[in-house]
C-alpha cells in the first residue's frame, strides 16, 4: 500500500474521497496528515485536528477485504484492527460500539467509513498528543510512523469478519455502560439492554440498529 505523508490538510477523509473519484489515487492508498484543519467524524461532527495525532484515511478495494464482512460493521472491523495495533503497544483502550475509542470513560478516538464505487474509505482520527477538554488523550507513547506501518501490517493479516467479531463480542459488555445515537429516533439511547448479534448491529426494544458510520 502506498502511504502519502502531508504536513496539513483539510481532511484526509474527504481529500482521499475526492481523490478516488477523479482518479488522482488508486486503492490500495493512504493518506496521513501531520495536522488537518476541517476534519470530519460520525453524523458530519467535526474532528479537532491537534498537532501531532493521528490522522489516517486509507483505500482499498472491496474485493480486497475479507468477503465475510457486512459492509454496515466496516467501522467495527477495522476500528477493532487498530485496537489490537494499540492494545500491542500496551494500550487500555477499547471499541465501544461501533467505531470510537475509548480510555475508561473519555474518548480518545473514532472511525468513520465510506464506500465509493469498488472502494471502501476508511479514516481515523486519535489522541495521540493532545485533545480537548471532553477526550483524552492514549495512555502510552506512540511514534505514529510505526503505528501506522504496523496498523498496515495488521491489514495484510486479512482477518475474517468471524475472527474479529468473535474477539469484538468479549469486548462489548463495556459499551453497555454508554448512550449511543439513534438516527431514527433522533436522539441518545442507552446501550445498557443492547444485544450484539452476528452481523455487528445490535438489538433492543425489539428492533435492529446497525452503524452507518
Amino acid at each position: 500500500m502506498e502511504i502519502i505523508y502531508l504536513k496539513e490538510t483539510t481532511s484526509t477523509h474527504q481529500v482521499l474521497v475526492e481523490g478516488l473519484g477523479q482518479k488522482e489515487f488508486k486503492a490500495p492508498v493512504a493518506l496521513v496528515a501531520e495536522r488537518q484543519v476541517a476534519g470530519v467524524g460520525s453524523r458530519g461532527n467535526s474532528w479537532e485536528g491537534f498537532d501531532g495525532n493521528l490522522f489516517l484515511s486509507f483505500a482499498l478495494p472491496l474485493k480486497r477485504v475479507t468477503a465475510d464482512l457486512p459492509k454496515h460493521s466496516m467501522s467495527i472491523y477495522f476500528s477493532y484492527l487498530m485496537r489490537e495495533v494499540l492494545a500491542s503497544y500496551g494500550s487500555k483502550l477499547f471499541l465501544k460500539w461501533p467505531n470510537d475509542f475509548y480510555l475508561n470513560e473519555k474518548k480518545i478516538g473514532g472511525t468513520i467509513t465510506k464506500i465509493v464505487s469498488d472502494t471502501v474509505v476508511c479514516s481515523m482520527g486519535i489522541n495521540l498528543k493532545s485533545a480537548p477538554k471532553q477526550f483524552a488523550i492514549i495512555d502510552v507513547e506512540i511514534d505514529k510512523i510505526s503505528l501506522i506501518e504496523s496498523f498496515i501490517l495488521k491489514l495484510k493479516e486479512d482477518q475474517s469478519w468471524k475472527q474479529v467479531f468473535r474477539k469484538y463480542q468479549v469486548e462489548f459488555s463495556k459499551s453497555k455502560r454508554f448512550l449511543y445515537y439513534d438516527e431514527m429516533q433522533k436522539r441518545k439511547i442507552s446501550l445498557e439492554n443492547a444485544e450484539l448479534k452476528k452481523d455487528g448491529s445490535i438489538e433492543f426494544d425489539g428492533r435492529k440498529v446497525y452503524s452507518l458510520r
